[in-house]
């Protein structure tokens, strides 16, 4: 089983940037898709961006093409969402998790995934 540790949340003003890192130990996560999601509270947990098992395909959310990019370093076994120009709106916890066997219409599913880290909060003031 393979554990994630996201990091890299925190407080920051409205058009600043964050950058998560998400962490794996247990298993090497080459050939995983990764996805990040995020849950503010009293909504549902939502997709935020998906990264293929090769890094060769990103997914987004419409909300934030644009103003997020995902990546992930496979020697470091460590995937990463740079977030700029960030709003209030996106104060959430913020989740990683792999996902493997379905294509990419799958990406956006919660429901796929198989491992999930603990979260970090990401907080954006006006």
């Amino acid at each position: 089983q393979v554990q994630l540790v996201e990091s890299g949340g925190g407080l920051v003003q409205a058009g600043g940037s964050l950058r998560l890192s998400c962490t794996a130990s247990g298993r090497t996560l080459s050939g995983y898709g990764m996805g990040w999601f995020r849950q503010a509270p009293g909504k549902e947990r939502e997709f935020v961006a998906a990264i293929s098992w090769s890094g060769g395909s990103t997914y987004y959310a419409d909300f934030m093409k644009g103003r997020f990019t995902i990546s992930r370093d496979t020697a470091k076994n460590t995937v990463y969402l740079q977030m700029n120009s960030l709003k209030p709106e996106d104060t959430a916890v913020y989740y990683c998790a792999t996902i493997r066997g379905y294509g990419s219409s799958a990406y956006r599913l919660s429901s796929k995934y198989d491992s999930w880290g603990q979260g970090t909060q990401v907080t954006v003031s006006s």
